[in-house]
């Protein structure tokens, strides 16, 4: 017990709580909504659909240290980082973007969204397939608009794999770790620490004299779930 007295009563575990619930807000404003429109996207093409579902799926094939490793560079704070780079062109000086610990963890959720949301998209395409293509010609010769379809059709269909795929979300965001690791370290002055992270630390750092902390911290982290 005293192990897990030590965990909460450090001074970082409420500061890395609130950072992992951030990322996980940030998750589900961003990273939720955005496989569904690509599904429903891929779903109204008529054609190049093969194509597009390459392109949607392409970035999901990176493993996430490689991902992350990327838009490292991407992010990067000097002037020859891409994204100063584009703002360059139109006259906006460089960004300290992952420095900037007010927004450090939503430009890593947004990494993360690009890495994920393609396998996420796919699914919902596939879900989307299934649905009897008469309710839709139905919801048409009645006069409903596309955004009308999907509220009255297409989103009652899916409801249970939006809700299964968003808790599995929550659960994943909450235990990231890998990108923090290699894109920040957890910085700066520990902005973007998580959960999963601060696990990675007392379990691998210090020779692992902190072992028991891990244990104690991951059965919290199982039992918050």
């Amino acid at each position: 017990l005293q192990n897990y007295i030590t965990v909460l009563s450090r001074p970082d575990f409420l500061q890395t709580l609130k950072n992992t619930v951030t990322y996980v807000v940030y998750s589900m404003i961003i990273g939720f909504p955005l496989p569904f429109i690509l599904a429903l996207i891929m779903n109204e093409l008529v054609h190049f659909r093969k194509l597009t579902r390459v392109l949607v799926y392409f970035p999901g094939v990176m493993p996430a240290m490689a991902t992350s490793l990327l838009w490292v560079f991407i992010y990067n704070p000097a002037a020859g980082g891409l994204m100063n780079m584009i703002l360059g062109k139109v006259g906006i000086a460089p960004y300290q973007w992952l420095q900037d610990s007010r927004f450090t963890i939503l430009w890593i959720v947004i990494s993360m969204t690009w890495n994920g949301c393609g396998g996420t998209a796919l699914y919902y395409f596939a879900a989307m397939q299934g649905i009897n293509r008469e309710l839709y010609e139905a919801a048409l010769i009645d006069g409903a608009g596309f955004w009308k379809r999907v509220r009255i059709v297409t989103l009652p269909y899916m409801y249970g794999m939006l809700i299964l795929f968003g808790v599995k979300q929550i659960i994943g965001v909450f235990n990231v770790m890998e990108q923090v690791l290699q894109m920040t370290g957890g910085g700066p002055n520990n902005a973007s620490v998580t959960l999963g992270l601060l696990n990675y630390r007392y379990a691998f750092e210090n020779g692992g004299k902190n072992a028991q902390y891990a244990l104690a911290l991951g059965v919290m982290m199982f039992i918050g779930l």
